[in-house]
């Protein structure tokens, strides 16, 4: 079969005149078809599923309640452009009560469709051909992928075990400095669960003022920070001079498909979002921005979704170490990561992470995510499918049964 005429019109963001052609199979998908077959192979056994990477229960009933008041509301049918009042003043509320930031809801807050939207329309403002993102890996990819759509180049900034996961910022090369525009982090970082520190923040703003770069820090998971007290890029004295804080509500508060969450800090840095952002969508729905203002003044939504992700991962830590593993718990997250296994004894080796991970689901149903970025580790989320405590205690034991099948080998 010919190729369609359009075939050579496609950008080379995404792969030019080869766009479809490609062979190669993104890891999700790979995953995906794992666990079909393992489904199809075995369809009595439960396939046990780490690899979800978003909440297993609703928004709470508070939250559902008044946004089935707020829908029926004539004045919330339109459009909401660059947000409504009680969104900001609720986001910066909640920013006041849970790090001490001062915010101006007017001009340093602005709610986005979700944190990936913002992620995604950030570098639209700095990005221009040659410059360079710096961004973490293990992570999050989407604000370096569209730093390469506007012509940038990423430049990696692997999160190694032996750095405590955090980025080497005294080994980036000269050149690469001057090219650079953006630093994305992320923490408590995903997948690592690593949490920041005041004394590392405070190292990136100097970073950032000696190099005359903005900092974008993803606080996606902020709600579920397990060793100390949740911590703010911008509470640490100077983080508004350079740079923003995106937050989500999808983590903490259960409203993963509710796509609803906020960027805030430097109120020029959030003019510049807020002028992209209306050359890109419309703003969300008015109703949801109400609920999510209800969810944010409501202290025991985040209290509960912690509580509960914290004993999960409790268990978790527990039940990998008597399998063979060497984990602790995360200091944030619902992500466990762990180093990956080097094999099995008397069975195959594994070259990666990949391969461990393919194994465990074709041989045990059982389901990670894994990440060879920066050394070979496997990613396991405690947003599994469980009614309650019993079931979770049900799920851990059927899982080290599995485990405990096979002699797992580590490096």
């Amino acid at each position: 079969m010919s190729d369609p005429y359009f075939q050579k019109l496609f950008a080379e963001r995404i792969g030019g005149e080869n766009y479809g052609k490609g062979t190669a199979i993104y890891k999700f998908e790979k995953i995906k078809r794992a666990k079909r077959k393992a489904l199809a192979d075995y369809p009595d056994r439960q396939l046990i599923d780490f690899g979800i990477g978003e909440n297993d229960e609703m928004a709470p009933e508070s939250v559902r309640k008044v946004m089935g008041e707020e829908i029926n509301k004539p004045e919330n049918r339109g459009y909401a452009d660059n947000g409504v009042a009680e969104f900001k003043k609720a986001a910066a509320d909640y920013m006041k009560r849970m790090f001490g930031v001062e915010l101006d809801a007017t001009t340093e807050v602005n709610h986005c469709i979700g944190s990936k939207t913002a992620l995604a329309m950030l570098p639209a403002c700095f990005i221009n051909p040659g410059d360079i993102c710096l961004m973490t890996v293990p992570g999050y990819p989407v604000a370096g992928t569209h730093a390469a759509y506007y012509g940038g180049t990423v430049y990696k900034l692997p999160l190694l075990a032996e750095n405590d996961f955090f980025p080497d910022l005294d080994g980036i090369p000269a050149e690469v400095k001057e090219k650079a525009k953006l630093l994305v982090i992320n923490y408590p970082n995903s997948p690592t669960g690593k949490v920041a520190t005041k004394e590392f923040y405070e190292k990136v703003i100097k970073f950032a003022k000696e190099n005359n770069l903005v900092v974008v820090q993803d606080a996606a998971h902020t709600v579920l920070t397990f060793e100390g007290e949740p911590l703010s890029f911008l509470s640490v004295p100077g983080a508004k001079d350079v740079g923003v804080e995106v937050h989500s509500l999808s983590k903490g508060f259960d409203m993963i498909g509710w796509r609803i969450g906020w960027v805030c800090g430097n109120p020029l840095l959030v003019q510049a979002f807020s002028d992209v952002k209306d050359n890109c969508d419309s703003g969300q729905f008015i109703a949801i921005q109400k609920a999510a203002a209800a969810a944010l003044a409501n202290e025991e939504i985040p209290k509960q979704t912690r509580a509960k992700y914290e004993r999960r991962l409790k268990k978790l830590v527990d039940m990998l170490n008597r399998c063979g593993f060497q984990c602790k718990m995360p200091g944030g997250t619902y992500f466990l990561y762990t180093k990956s296994p080097s094999g099995v004894e008397g069975g195959p080796s594994f070259a990666n992470a990949e391969e461990a991970s393919q194994y465990l689901i074709t041989e045990k149903s059982i389901c990670t995510v894994p990440w060879d970025d920066a050394g070979a580790f496997l990613r396991f989320s405690v947003t599994y499918v469980a009614a309650d405590e019993a079931a979770e205690d049900a799920l851990m034991e059927e899982t080290e049964k599995r485990l405990k099948q096979i002699s797992l080998k580590f490096d």
